[in-house]
């Protein structure tokens, strides 16, 4: 049982993250004189080595900022786009009606390394030495794995020692999964590699963008093209080759964009644009928004009336999700979050648990084939850690950093992909490509159908909050479909209950499966509810009785959240207790 903790406090910077070297890291970096910036580069490229089942140099980074000059929040959009070839009419021709969830066939283009090096080129002051310097030393001397690498590995054991012989060599040792300090001398080799042509020219900027290119129009992308064109088994249950060439890797950047913000009173909610799933929790705050005089919080444990509410929301929200999100120009999305749209769909919000998916909006079109995919087994992963099934699927998974300094540049960013259970490794560089493309649908004429040089809808979903117009919080979590889901348990708790930020990560959570998931093979459940039981048995009981399926996930089960704030000239930060690997620090 654990017990909560103050929020910590400091004058110079803090960090927090899902994995204590990533943050320890970041401090050493503001101490060294770095910035936010700076110090969430060097923490997200260690996390790709501390938790490499959870994020991969081949993932993707989206994150939002602020800097200590422009206080309006920016979208870093570190998301790669599905390949040139990754037509809807290959996938029919494969016979598939949904993209696998592991392999090569759902790659789509490296984000991470462009994401990460484009942020650090315009809004960092460090080398890419500097910042990478960390993580190398780590994979070439060694780390030390959490235990849930080694359960991750044993759920795939089979799958990399029958078909995935090159994931076996780096995974496996004498059969067995690998544990304790675990070296990666291949990608330590990639990333030494980088550096040195990224230093074969003058300037830090410039030798950013030579980093850059050596990635993109490079060795790496040279080796991804021919890894590709090699078959590998996938949860499809065969063998399939991927799609992506170097030119993929070529012709796409990373960007900034302009974030999406909602206003409740003193406070401002902002998250990302319509190609993540961040709208939903503003269209949640929306339609909460015109209950709050019917929650309320009771020694820092929601009511039973709070949390009927807020799964209720939800659902309506995700409804939307699937409906209307995409990359994709014709999403209604002011329409969406607007208040009048959330006055209208309120009113479905009853005393008994709903059983429908229920998207608004003018028109709004389902995939076909969702009620093929009701109530099959659905891998919540609950607390943010991957879902592992024996083929590589991957449900839920995800890592996560925050970091404000003292001179107000302050960031959240939610890292990955590339994980090492859902792609065969690439041996020469010590790293496996991502599975996101299993996000898009299949089905044409939606806006998350898939379609090439397209970005999938995904979960992945930092948070950035405002009073009275100034940025003052950056919080989020891991944990796939649920993301947006317990970061409104995050928000309730600090902007409803008035609790603190580690007080409000620790608040008891819950979430509900009752919309389609974005993993394969795309289940859902309706009316169900995983929560933990510190809500009290009687508030589990009185959901059920209102028609929730009421599943208890144990005490301490659900996200993986940390937050940074800096207001009244002071710096906080929290991170997650459960699991004992979230690390808060500051100075």
């Amino acid at each position: 049982m654990f017990t909560t903790r103050p929020e910590l406090a400091g004058t110079h910077g803090m960090v927090a993250s899902t994995h204590w070297l990533a943050s320890a890291t970041g401090m050493a970096v503001l101490e060294d004189g770095g910035n936010a910036f700076d110090a969430a580069v060097a923490a997200g490229f260690v996390l790709q080595i501390a938790e490499p089942h959870l994020c991969g140099p081949a993932g993707q980074v989206p994150g939002i900022f602020v800097t200590a000059k422009d206080r309006t929040p920016r979208v870093l959009a570190g998301q790669g786009v599905s390949p040139a070839a990754a037509t809807p009419e290959h996938f029919a021709d494969l016979g598939l009606d949904l993209i696998p969830g592991s392999g090569l066939l759902p790659a789509t283009v490296p984000g991470a390394w462009d994401g990460w090096l484009l942020l650090l080129r315009d809004h960092g002051t460090k080398s890419l030495r500097d910042v990478l310097g960390y993580a190398i030393s780590y994979a070439r001397n060694g780390i030390p794995l959490v235990s849930r690498v080694g359960d991750t590995i044993r759920a795939v054991q089979e799958l990399f020692t029958e078909h995935w012989p090159t994931s076996a060599a780096l995974w496996l040792s004498g059969g067995k999964p690998v544990e304790g300090l675990h070296r990666n001398p291949a990608l330590a080799d990639t990333w030494e590699r980088l550096v040195a042509e990224a230093e074969s020219v003058s300037g830090r900027e410039a030798q950013i963008d030579a980093g850059r290119r050596a990635w993109s129009q490079g060795f790496v992308a040279e080796a991804i093209e021919a890894f590709s064109r090699k078959a590998f088994r996938d949860d499809s249950g065969r063998d399939h080759a991927g799609l992506l060439t170097g030119e993929d890797l070529a012709s796409w950047e990373a960007t900034y964009e302009d974030a999406l913000q909602v206003d409740f009173g003193d406070w401002g909610l902002v998250k990302m644009g319509a190609w993540t799933q961040g709208p939903a929790l503003l269209q949640q705050a929306r339609l909460l928004d015109g209950l709050r005089g019917e929650m309320s919080y009771v020694d820092g444990i929601p009511t039973e009336r709070t949390v009927h509410l807020a799964v209720e929301a939800a659902k309506l929200a995700f409804a939307d999700r699937e409906a209307w999100y995409g990359d994709s120009p014709d999403v209604p999305i002011e329409l969406l979050i607007s208040r009048e749209y959330a006055d209208t769909r309120r009113a479905l919000i009853t005393d008994e648990a709903s059983g429908e998916l229920r998207p608004g909006g003018p028109s709004p079109r389902l995939p076909a084939i969702l009620e093929q995919l009701r109530g099959l087994e659905s891998g919540s992963g609950a607390t943010g850690e991957p879902t592992v099934g024996p083929l590589g699927e991957t449900r839920g998974d995800t890592v996560h950093i925050d970091v404000v300094d003292a001179a107000g540049n302050m960031i959240s960013v939610t890292p990955s992909g590339g994980w090492l259970q859902s792609s065969p490794t690439i041996p020469e560089l010590g790293f496996c490509l991502d599975s996101r493309g299993q996000m898009f649908w299949l089905e044409q004429g939606l806006p998350n159908s898939l379609a090439p040089r397209k970005r999938p809808r995904i979960t992945l979903s930092p948070s950035m909050g405002l009073r009275d117009g100034e940025p003052v919080l950056a919080f989020g979590t891991p944990g796939g479909d649920q993301q947006d889901q317990w970061q409104l348990c995050f928000w309730l708790a600090h902007t409803l209950g008035g609790l603190n930020l580690q007080e409000s990560i620790d608040s008891p959570a819950w979430h509900t499966t009752a919309f389609p998931s974005s993993f394969y093979p795309r289940s859902w459940t309706p009316r169900e509810i995983v929560a933990e039981s510190r809500l009290g048995k009687s508030t589990m009981d009185a959901l059920a009785a209102r028609g929730h399926l009421v599943v208890d996930a144990g005490p301490w089960a659900l996200g993986r959240l940390s937050a940074v704030s800096r207001s009244g000239g002071v710096l906080r930060a929290a991170a997650n207790a459960r699991g004992m690997q979230g690390y808060a620090v500051g100075r």
